[in-house]
């Protein structure tokens, strides 16, 4: 139940939002014009408008006075202030925070990221996460004194607010402990609502989102330092009963295999990593270091791994698809986009594990966005009530990317 305090607030910012996608919708009014819109009285909207104008949501851009029959005083018109950071996705990896900005328009205006180690504990991730967004914001010129909301992605199972946390150390530094000291940190710093959710979920929803139509039925994994994945079913994001639906980097894929973080054997994890599958390539001998000489290089040892990881990851795949047969199979992450081969020969081995008939094979595709993903995931997470995000508010179309 909701105390008064909580629903007069929750009241107040329904009528910020209903003013600011006037604007958004409208471009510039004045109060009278703004109160017509929404069907709220002048003196609420003088109320909303100040506040707004406060906190720079919105700004004064001129007056009706050349339009203007009598002596009457001149009415201001207000406009959405194209310098105001209103909505903030933040995107925390195993070694590198991505953030992207969008304004009250839902355009991105900007966007960044800035690496720290795998060993870096939560409060360094965090203070990085900061430094970013204020470099951000001096090098476009914007402030944040107006931010709705921040949308934040962990890396690791994320564990609905009821459910037992995972144990301290298991799937980064402080994983325990990360989703109060992110909520806590940045509600602290920016004043603004935050939801928290695993990364790659936010990663699975932008990605439902980035075609002509939302994908009802969508399997996806990331490969990145670690191996995330989400489910779409029915339109929805599937948490599972306690939060943990879709950790499909922690599926045994080979018994009695190498140690996984999370403290089992044998994970996709520990084969289809990034740091999984360079570590392999110089096993068999091949001088490779980053994602870069992977791509550019023809060594023959290369290619075999990617062959064999592939090999692996398809049937991990074909298997869940088999289960509940999705219309999208989604491979994301920098290295899909890299290394072809390793989406081309999953969709061969995936199809393999599936029902014979065409009609019953998914569409399996690398990404369509890149690795930034869960930012922008996170963004439409914030945007609107999400049909596919149950818990959080829905997602809008996610209109322009900087450059």
């Amino acid at each position: 139940m909701r105390m008064p305090g909580e629903a007069h607030a929750l009241v107040r910012q329904t009528h910020q939002e209903r003013v600011l996608r006037a604007l958004r919708e409208r471009g510039s009014l004045s109060r009278g014009e703004i109160a017509e819109a929404v069907g709220l009285s002048r003196t609420t909207i003088s109320e909303i408008t100040r506040d707004l104008l406060r906190d720079g949501a919105v700004v004064v851009v001129d007056t009706d006075a050349a339009q203007r029959a009598g002596s009457g005083r001149p009415a201001e018109r207000l406009a959405l202030d194209p310098d105001s950071g209103q909505f903030l996705g933040v995107d925390f990896g195993h070694r590198r925070v991505h953030v992207a900005v969008a304004d009250a328009s839902h355009d991105v205006v900007a966007s960044g990221r800035q690496t720290y180690s795998d060993g870096a504990g939560w409060p360094e991730r965090i203070t990085t996460a900061f430094a970013l967004i204020d470099r951000l914001g001096h090098d476009r010129g914007l402030h944040f004194r107006a931010l709705h909301g921040i949308g934040i992605g962990v890396t690791g199972p994320h564990p609905r607010s009821s459910a037992p946390h995972a144990p301290e150390g298991a799937f980064g530094p402080g994983f325990a402990a990360a989703r109060d000291d992110v909520d806590v940190a940045f509600a602290e710093r920016f004043g603004a609502s935050v939801i928290v959710d695993n990364n790659t979920r936010f990663a699975a929803l932008a990605e439902a989102l980035a075609g002509d139509a939302i994908a009802e039925n969508l399997l996806y994994v990331r490969l990145s330092d670690g191996v995330g994945g989400a489910l779409v079913i029915g339109g929805r994001i599937v948490p599972g009963a306690t939060g943990l639906a879709g950790e499909l980097g922690h599926v045994t894929v080979v018994p009695g295999g190498a140690r996984c973080r999370c403290g089992k054997d044998g994970c996709l994890e520990t084969v289809a990593s990034v740091p999984a599958i360079l570590a392999a390539c110089r096993e068999r001998g091949a001088d490779v270091g980053s994602l870069d000489e992977l791509a550019r290089s023809r060594d023959p040892a290369i290619v075999q791994v990617l062959r064999e990881t592939a090999e692996v990851l398809g049937r991990a795949l074909g298997t869940i698809a088999m289960v509940f047969n999705p219309s999208e199979v989604v491979i994301g992450g920098e290295i899909a986009r890299l290394a072809p081969v390793l989406v081309e020969r999953a969709a061969e081995t995936a199809g393999r594990e599936l029902f014979p008939w065409v009609a019953a094979k998914p569409l399996v595709r690398c990404a369509r966005l890149a690795d930034d993903d869960g930012a922008l995931g996170a963004l439409a997470a914030l945007f609107r009530s999400s049909p596919l995000l149950a818990d959080h508010p829905e997602p809008a179309p996610i209109r322009a990317l900087p450059a």
